[in-house]
């Protein structure tokens, strides 16, 4: 195994936001607390140990033992569990939707990104302990994004109509699917392997949270992952006295309003990942998810009939915290509020917004944790490595565009010369002599002179692009195999972590996929990483 590593903004799959990010560009400082580097993170040691109370580390202890009572808990989990409970153990979070059969590729770099910090963070402070947690997304409600997973080009979708939070859902239907892709994925023994896994996960629990947390927990158990479910009426009583700053001071709209305003002043080029809502907080109950929205000195939950006034709502969230539910805006302080964490691990998108949260949390007088982006990898097989070097296609040609790519291939191996730069330099020199010559003579002719030189070259040019067009007809078939690797390796077009799921992998490679991503990933390594197999 190779493995290479490319700086984010030479892939073309990185906003330029990410980019100067991973590079700690000055411009963006006061957006984030610390940066994510070994004096970053003893910095953040301190602050969060002086504010982190013992009594919410009992809150979260006795929740964890809750959550992890009906599940086959590995004696490295449990120990992390128990470390929950120490002054000095601090957790690294990342976090992510339940997607069906764990979705797309990244979700395992995203939890392995995470393993691999703690590990690191032991080393570096042997007196704090470091625990691996997966938040799962369980309130989510957009179950379009999460009922599918793909599998060489091919589709799996769970069809079933879905409201409400989407980790309350019954995981009824999912025969179906267990049934035709149990028929495409073959019997080998990796194939059996991830059958017994979908099924175990999925036809054998009742609802998806459950389902999410064994399919999970099963691949990382061994490394003593932490799963956490923020639906959990213990840890939302902690979260009240936000939610009430929430809903009736409204400081998260106008803290985070402030600080978009400052990015769009940074850059125009810094796309705005979410806007905030007066109140950023949905009712949960009886399959509805649906927004508070205060209207008529009434809080009305959206699309329903279920109001309350002020004095109600105080109650409701006092008795009923369960019901309540944070949105893209308030889960991130929710997170902070319950767990002793130093670090979010997060994709591009996650990490934008979370970028636009510092003065909230400052507002909310809680501690903003470091942010890093999780590593994002490719993994070129055998095959394709062997394809790459008889095409002489290096790691940074392959993220080229294909078009660029194919010309880049075809100037490089043609028998022809088709790069007219010297011929436009020297048309350049002569014209020089002319502006002279019409400068000396008659400044009006300086209009055609230079209308002149623009023609010829547009003429350079276009015969340029003429030679290349006939020299890719010569070289179709090579053409034709570039832009078929390429294709492969980029399914879409995309990033290969953005549309294959993990099996694909897994029929290659059985269990020693995960042990490879572990090797490969270095979390602190803020670049793209590309493994080769040999």
């Amino acid at each position: 195994m190779d493995i290479d590593c490319l700086p984010l903004d030479k892939t073309g799959f990185f906003s330029k936001l990410i980019c100067n990010y991973s590079i700690a560009d000055v411009n963006l400082k006061e957006l984030y607390n610390r940066f994510p580097d070994i004096d970053g993170f003893a910095g953040q040691i301190k602050e969060k140990g002086k504010l982190f109370t013992q009594d919410q580390r009992d809150v979260l202890y006795a929740s964890m033992l809750r959550q992890y009572s009906n599940t086959n808990t590995s004696k490295a989990t449990l120990a992390n569990i128990n470390l929950l409970k120490e002054k000095n153990t601090f957790t690294i979070v990342t976090g992510h939707q339940l997607n069906l059969f764990t979705g797309p590729l990244y979700f395992l770099y995203k939890i392995i990104s995470t393993i691999n910090l703690t590990k690191q963070l032991k080393k570096e402070f042997p007196d704090c302990n470091f625990v691996p947690v997966y938040w799962m997304a369980t309130e989510d409600h957009d179950f379009v994004e999460i009922n599918y997973f793909n599998f060489k080009g091919l589709k799996f979708q769970w069809s079933k109509e879905a409201s409400g939070a989407v980790g309350h859902l019954s995981t009824e239907g999912l025969e179906e699917v267990f049934a035709l892709y149990s028929k495409t994925i073959g019997d080998s023994k990796h194939a059996k392997a991830l059958k017994e896994l979908f099924e175990n996960a999925y036809l054998k629990h009742n609802n998806l949270t459950d389902a999410t947390r064994y399919l999970a927990n099963e691949i990382f158990k061994d490394y003593g992952l932490v799963i956490v479910d923020g639906d959990d009426v213990s840890l939302k009583k902690t979260l009240i006295p936000y939610m009430k700053k929430d809903i009736f001071e409204q400081i998260a709209f106008k803290k985070v309003s402030e600080t978009i305003k400052k990015i769009e002043q940074i850059s125009s080029d810094y796309p705005i990942q979410v806007n905030p809502r007066e109140i950023n907080y949905f009712y949960l109950k009886d399959g509805i998810r649906e927004r508070i929205i205060e209207s008529r000195e009434k809080y009305v939950v959206n699309d329903t009939n279920i109001s309350f006034t002020k004095e109600e709502l105080i109650n409701e969230m006092d008795t009923h915290p369960e019901r309540f539910s944070p949105n893209v805006i308030a889960r991130p302080l929710y997170q902070e509020v319950i767990l002793p964490n130093l670090c979010y691990i997060g994709g591009g998108g996650e990490i934008a917004y979370w970028l636009e949260l510092k003065a909230a949390f400052e507002a909310m007088n809680v501690p903003f944790p470091i942010l890093l982006v999780r590593n994002s990898a490719l993994i070129i097989n055998e095959k394709q490595a062997y394809k790459l070097e008889n095409m002489n296609i290096s790691k940074s040609d392959i993220f080229l565009k294909q078009n660029s790519l194919i010309n880049k291939k075809i100037r490089e191996i043609s028998n022809i010369d088709i790069d007219f730069s010297p011929q436009k330099k020297l048309l350049e020199e002569q014209f020089k002599e002319m502006y002279v010559l019409a400068e000396k003579t008659d400044k009006s002719f300086l209009g055609a002179v230079k209308a002149q030189e623009v023609k010829q070259k547009k003429g350079l040019d276009s015969l340029e692009k003429r030679l290349l067009q006939a020299q890719k007809r010569k070289l179709k078939d090579h053409v034709v195999r570039m832009t078929e690797l390429q294709n492969e390796i980029f399914p879409n077009q995309s990033l290969q972590e953005r549309q294959s799921n993990f099996s694909e992998f897994y029929l290659a490679y059985g269990e020693g996929l995960v042990p490879m991503l572990f090797e490969a990933l270095n979390p602190l390594d803020l670049s793209f990483t590309v493994i080769t197999q040999k």
